[in-house]
Formats: structure tokens, sequence, C-alpha cells
């Protein structure tokens, strides 16, 4: 079965859906109807044009759909998982606020400060030490505050 040449269609590519990250980490999906509507375009046109004498057997259009709702629920789970994983950095960078980091710095000297803060970018957190931003991957360990305080009384 073929779709005739001068049938117009709209090619959006595979999935459709582009997914953009704002500076929240939140996920936008455009046309994600699109697809939908083009997929069913892209049936009615099989039917259309099919062969009289050999049609198409309708388990087929079954399982098309089966296929294109499979794999959409594919992306929704793969979108919510990079969401998740955004939540995790944030979560993560935000615990380190106060702690002493290591990390090498562009000289290949190894560095050392306290973390003051986390801005949040579209490349991820990064870790505001003095006047240095790090991301998350460059730090090499963790310590802990340093301005812990320790009180003893002695009695008589």
């Amino acid at each position: 079965m073929s779709v005739s040449a001068t049938e117009a269609t709209g090619y959006t590519g595979m999935l459709g859906t582009t997914s953009t990250t704002s500076s929240t980490g939140a996920s936008t999906t455009t046309s994600s109807s699109t697809d939908k509507n083009m997929f069913l375009q892209l049936l009615v046109a099989q039917m259309k044009y099919q062969d009289p004498m050999n049609p198409t057997d309708s388990s087929q259009f079954l399982s098309q759909s089966a296929q294109f709702t499979s794999l959409e629920k594919m992306q929704d789970v793969a979108d919510q998982t990079s969401q998740l994983l955004t939540s995790q950095m944030a979560f993560g960078a935000s615990s380190l606020v106060g702690r002493t980091v290591s990390w090498t710095d562009s000289n290949g000297a190894t560095q050392t400060g306290s973390v003051s803060g986390v801005t949040f970018s579209t490349d991820g957190p990064m870790l505001d030490v003095g006047s240095t931003q790090l991301s998350l991957s460059q730090v090499q360990s963790v310590k802990g505050s340093t301005s812990s305080t320790t009180s003893s009384t002695t009695g008589s």
C-alpha cells in the first residue's frame, strides 16, 4: 500500500515533540496533539488509497495504533524521569550549602572552599564557592560544616 506523491503530508520528526527545559527545571512539551493528528491523517490516507482487491488487515491498524500509544507513553516516562533527575540534583546541590568541598581547578591544583549558595542555570545547579561557580560534577569530596562549635561545662 502506498500514499500518492500528490498527497500533502507534514513531518515534524519521529516523535514530533520538542522538549525544552525552562530555568526552573520544568519541562514543557509542544506539538503532542499534532503528532496524534498526523498519525490519524496517515492512517486515513492508508485506508483511502489501499487496493480494494487486496485490503489491509484491520489488525495491522490496531497494531500501529498500539505501537504509537506505547511510544507516546514511553516518551512521557522519559520526560518524567528527566524531571525527577533535575529535582534530585537540585536537592543534592542545596544540601551542600555550608559544607566544605574540594575540586580540581583548570590548572590542575586541588582547591577547597565552603559552599555559600547554589545557583540554578540551564546547565544544572552551580555551587557558589567564594567567587567560583562549580558544577556538581567538578566536586571531588565533601566535608562537614567547619562552623560547628562545641561547648563543655565543668562542675565542681
